[in-house]
């Protein structure tokens, strides 16, 4: 299994993925964790894709798995171009099925950050086997 991360770690209210990461990375061990960005070229080889995010408008770490829900951004310019508009080009174009985020809120305390995304990823590990 693989999950991407993305954040910022220069911005603070986007930086909490990536400060929960080496703790993660030490709890999951056979879990893949590489680093994003949205505007990089990536690929899921249609498997489906699990990942990381700061999600604004959440009041707790939350799962999503419809990316439908989530209110696009303005796009004037290529700077603007962020996950969810990848993610649904992405999804147009077929190279997306099935996408899983764990939405962790910007303001949060590392440590309950931490917590309730190792909750997650242990829900989606036991379905995954069932």
């Amino acid at each position: 299994m693989t999950i991407y991360i993305f954040g910022n770690p220069d911005l603070q209210f986007d930086s909490l993925p990536i400060k929960i990461l080496p703790k993660l990375q030490k709890k999951f061990p056979a879990i893949k964790f590489k680093i994003k960005d949205p505007n990089e070229e990536w690929a899921n080889n249609g498997k489906c894709l699990y990942i990381i995010d700061t999600i604004f408008g959440t009041k707790k770490v939350a799962v999503f798995n419809d990316i439908s829900i989530f209110k696009k951004s303005p796009r004037v310019s290529l700077h603007d171009f962020d996950l969810c508009a990848d993610l649904i080009l992405m999804k147009k174009l077929g190279k997306l099925t099935d996408c899983v985020i764990i939405g962790v809120p910007p303001d949060y305390a590392e440590e309950k950050a931490y917590n309730e995304v190792v909750d997650k990823i242990l829900k989606l590990i036991c379905e995954l086997k069932s």
